[in-house]
């Protein structure tokens, strides 16, 4: 029987100027879904009548309203598998938040509308009365809790594992096609080829290996692969997180540690002294309220993010990445005095032998 599977949405091609090393885009493309480290993402499941999408009646020109919302024992299991993650003592947290306006995910249940996410921080530019995450289907039935664990290594930036250019599967291009378009799944060519066919650049994958026990790998029926032998009678992930899905989450967000970052002060540069993927982190207590410029200088590929404390918390409230280009990432941000806010620098790469440094003014 063939499983039903997270269909997620073609995503554009990020632009980046042209005349990139190879080093250096790929550095950029696998790092710009990537929250920054010690980012408090904030979740929210949508709860009201209004919360949901007209569905047009085939055949007859009339709509019906579906609901987005979920009954308590989906969003447990849900919530069980935020926790999940984030035992693992990852340096991104969870906090469900009742506000959805305060949430950086919003998570849906539309039944029959497939189940989805919005891949790391691409979820930023969804509109904030919109779905990040959808979960198309029952997850209390059998086999089905480990939908909720994949959605949300999409959340932390992970893609599908059967795409990963390590993974030398050869399909049979045609039996793929004709078993998604039938029951549970209803796939059009599309979106088969965008979500199992389509191989993705090295720099896009989850690691520099093929993972088949992971998390974000689909189970696949006989029949299906062609290559390797092995798996000509059906690939079988155990559907919980894997070594390597533990190993991803802790390379990209390592444990933070105790303590207060270092002041970044007013017209004073600090040293950054990062290797690529490496990440600084810094506190600022404005002297007075207005507004400030958080910027990088040196030869570095940079993304800056600027957090507000608020209830014990770090919320976002802006930031900036300089896409390659040769301008470095700068933020402009009103800050408050007697408030305490974050800098969060992270370096994709080097594209020269100068330091790199950040200062606020």
């Amino acid at each position: 029987m063939t499983a039903r599977y997270c269909s997620l949405a073609q995503q554009s091609a990020a632009a980046f100027p042209a005349g990139l090393t190879a080093e250096r885009l790929g550095a950029l493309v696998s790092g710009r879904s990537m929250w920054v480290n010690g980012t408090v993402v904030h979740y929210h499941f949508f709860d009201g009548d209004a919360d949901g999408s007209p569905i047009a009646l085939p055949g007859s020109g009339e709509t019906r309203w579906v609901s987005w919302v979920g009954a308590e024992e989906q969003r447990d299991l849900v919530r069980e598998c935020f926790r999940e993650w984030q035992d693992l003592g990852i340096g991104v947290s969870f906090v469900e938040v009742g506000d959805r306006s305060e949430a950086e995910l919003r998570i849906g249940f539309q039944l029959g509308d497939g189940s989805w996410s919005a891949v790391g921080k691409d979820a930023l530019r969804v509109g904030l009365n919109e779905r990040t995450m959808n979960v198309g289907w029952d997850l209390t039935v059998p086999g089905e809790r480990q939908t909720a664990l994949h959605q949300i290594g999409h959340a932390l930036g992970m893609v599908h594992e059967h795409q990963s250019p390590f993974a030398g599967l050869h399909w049979d291009d045609e039996a793929v096609y004709a078993d998604l378009a039938g029951p549970p799944n209803f796939w059009s060519r599309e979106t088969t080829y965008n979500n199992i066919l389509r191989k993705l650049d090295a720099s896009e994958a989850n690691g520099s290996v093929w993972d088949p026990l992971s998390i974000m790998e689909f189970p696949f029926s006989s029949g299906l692969v062609l290559e390797p032998e092995q798996f000509r009678g059906g690939l079988h992930p155990p559907g919980g997180l894997s070594p390597l899905d533990k190993e991803f989450a802790l390379r990209w967000y390592p444990p933070t540690g105790p303590g207060r970052p270092p002041a970044l002060v007013p017209f004073r540069s600090a040293p950054l002294r990062l290797g690529p993927g490496e990440q600084a982190d810094f506190t600022v207590e404005p002297a007075e309220t207005r507004t400030y410029t958080v910027g990088t200088f040196g030869d570095g590929d940079t993304v800056v993010v600027v957090f507000e404390e608020r209830d014990g918390e770090p919320r976002f409230l802006a930031g900036r990445d300089d896409g390659g280009t040769p301008h470095n990432a700068t933020v402009r941000a009103r800050l408050v005095k007697g408030r305490r806010y974050f800098v969060r620098v992270r370096l994709y790469s080097v594209r020269g032998s100068g330091e790199t440094a950040v200062m606020c003014w």
